[in-house]
């Protein structure tokens, strides 16, 4: 589902935004790594250090998976979280970090559609007792792609926490780590764990980085309201959530729910009977100092994904099947458009992609600094699948130094892919498709972001609160679109502080 996967930029952001502070406390260069070899053994880190972070997401939309392609995509989210370093010794350094993401989503939502009433309060079925009001003649059970449900699936937290150790030798040329992590929202469930190895070479010019990850996850299956139904009630469409509801036709007219041509489900529906989703990555990095003002880096990943790697809770719908509905069937004309406010169609299955995938993204960053004002950060990533997807993301961003302690950096981000190979439109896959997906997260589109922000740094950390001084603030606003109409702003700040 598209809504959350953009949650889960949202965290991969917040990780960019911490990397950004560290890079902006020191020469974009690494200058500081032309220290003698031979000096005396200097503290990794010489005092605790708390970050605090927060940001605030909210995004737009016409092409919900959750409703099968179509529909609103509005979401909302709200994540904070901190991040604490703690020097152990003069080699070992820990770190915490724990965090919370508070969405609302529309399309997230219509998990259950039917959860609408009239002004009349007539209406049955799993529409009882909801909040949202529509005024019509029409007093049955209603939904549409386009209107948010009041159900359970509309909000959810996601919350996670990870720990970090790393070790540095004497000569600071070489450096282990390893880390454990615990995520977990409604639906889903995620263990991790991993370890890496940087070793340093070339009076610190060179740098070789190894790293492996595991993450064992799984799913909490929540189903559409009318495929679980028609499971807890095994095919019978006049009892359980279906009793008493009407199921219309493409011409609106009302079905016989005990003949041959009403709703079904392609072959009867089926659950999910391995919940697991586990990944594999291994990734390794090369950075080179090419001059006192320039330094390169380059990075490979390869990813191994197995399980279920589909997301239950989203619709498809088939070409080659009849259309049926539950709702008012006024509004079937205009279906497809934002002014249905009062039907639903039903869902033909849920998305369905192959047990597996292998991915490999590689790139490669440039950096140049031209002078105490001014640096250049450049990115280009091209990545690759096997299930047929291409992708390009370039990106610049420019540090500029405006004072001793405050910097702007205004950033352009383009990011274009192909569709994978089972990816189609909403109403357009076929029932003999083995794989199928209406996800637009997995359509071809290109994409836009800008962004802007501010830091401001003290060395000194005159300021001071309890026994620790700030060290930055950093503030970040983005604001990304995409060609498939999808519109997006995030707003971003975060706290350093340090132990005296």
């Amino acid at each position: 589902m598209e809504e959350k996967q953009e949650v889960v930029v949202v965290a991969i952001k917040m990780d960019i935004f911490r990397l950004r502070w560290l890079l902006l406390l020191f020469p974009v260069l690494g200058m500081a790594q032309q220290e003698n070899a031979n000096s005396y053994k200097k503290r990794v880190l010489e005092s605790t250090e708390v970050d605090i972070l927060s940001s605030y997401y909210e995004q737009t939309g016409n092409n919900a998976s959750v409703t099968g392609g179509i529909g609103t995509e509005q979401l909302t989210d709200i994540a904070p979280s901190i991040v604490v370093s703690i020097p152990l010794n003069d080699d070992d350094v820990l770190n915490i970090d724990a965090g919370i993401s508070t969405y609302t989503s529309a399309s997230s939502s219509n998990l259950n559609p039917f959860d609408l009433t009239h002004s009349s309060g007539n209406v049955s079925g799993a529409s009882r007792g909801a909040v949202v009001q529509q005024e019509d003649t029409y007093g049955g059970v209603i939904g549409s792609p386009w209107v948010a449900s009041s159900g359970a699936s509309r909000q959810d937290t996601w919350g996670s926490i990870s720990a970090g150790y790393s070790h540095s030798s004497d000569d600071r040329n070489q450096i282990v780590n390893g880390n454990v992590s615990f995520a977990a929202e409604f639906d889903y469930i995620s263990f991790g764990f991993g370890g890496g190895y940087t070793r340093l070479f070339n009076e610190k010019n060179t740098e070789l980085s190894l790293k492996g990850s595991v993450f064992l996850d799984s799913w909490l299956p929540r189903y559409p309201t009318e495929l679980d139904s028609y499971l807890e009630v095994d095919g019978n469409l006049n009892s359980g959530f279906f009793s008493g509801v009407d199921i219309l036709d493409q011409n609106g007219n009302i079905t016989n729910k005990s003949g041959s041509n009403t709703w079904n489900p392609i072959n009867g529906f089926s659950l999910i009977s391995d919940k697991k989703r586990n990944s594999y990555a291994f990734s390794v990095s090369f950075s080179q100092i090419l001059g006192k003002n320039t330094q390169m880096s380059i990075f490979a990943d390869v990813v191994r994904q197995e399980g279920w790697l589909s997301n239950p809770m989203q619709r498809v719908y088939f070409a080659d099947v009849p259309n049926y509905f539950i709702g008012n069937p006024a509004s079937i004309p205009f279906y497809t458009s934002s002014q249905n406010k009062e039907v639903f169609m039903l869902a033909d299955d849920m998305e369905r992609l192959p047990n597996n995938r292998f991915k490999i993204p590689v790139g490669i960053r440039l950096n140049h600094y031209f002078n105490e004002i001014l640096t250049i950060r450049t990115y280009y990533r091209y990545y690759f699948d096997d299930w047929g997807l291409r992708a390009h993301t370039a990106s610049v961003e420019l540090p500029i130094k405006i004072s001793q302690n405050f910097t702007l950096y205004p950033s352009y981000r383009y990011y274009t892919q192909n569709q994978i190979d089972y990816f189609a439109p909403f109403d357009t896959h076929l029932s003999t498709e083995q794989y199928y997906t209406s996800d637009y997260d997995l359509s071809q589109y290109d994409a836009h972001q800008y962004g802007f922000g501010i830091s401001y740094t003290d060395i000194f950390t005159k300021f001071k609160t309890w026994r620790f001084g700030l060290k930055s603030i950093d503030l970040k606003y983005n604001n990304y679109q995409r060609s498939t109409g999808l519109k997006a702003n995030y707003f971003g700040i975060g706290f350093k502080f340090e132990m005296d």
